[in-house]
């Protein structure tokens, strides 16, 4: 008998579960035991290497704070609300990007994070 392939969808899924987890400052350790699994099995269902069962996918919506249906929106969709077509899985995987949002997420005053976010899409433009 041979193996099946992994499905797409899957990683697809795993790269929104990855992006909400670091938008929560949260490690693959924490994650697994809010959703009762080794951090081991987060690492597979992130990669998509491991299917996530509709159950355990519910849990953690509710763990991130967003509705199932976050899960399988059409990337076309992302795109349109993202802004500028940006692919939040992609950026997440460039150097500094963590770090950057992490940042910014820690800036108190609307004021300041509404300047740096004009001043980084002006530098973005040219």
């Amino acid at each position: 008998m041979t193996r099946r392939g992994g499905d797409p969808r899957d990683a697809e899924i795993g790269q929104r579960v990855r992006a909400l987890r670091l938008q929560r400052g949260l490690s693959q350790t924490e994650l697994g035991q809010l959703i009762s699994v080794t951090f081991q099995q987060v690492q597979k269902y992130e990669k998509g290497a491991n299917r996530i069962s509709a159950g355990r996918l519910q849990r953690i919506a509710e763990v991130l704070g967003v509705p199932v249906a976050f899960f399988f929106a059409a990337p076309a969709a992302d795109k349109e609300t993202s802004g500028g077509g940006a692919d939040h899985g992609g950026f997440l995987q460039t150097e500094g990007a963590l770090r950057l949002a992490r940042a910014y997420a820690r800036i108190k005053e609307p004021g300041i994070r509404l300047q740096l976010l004009r001043l980084t899409e002006a530098i973005a433009e040219e």
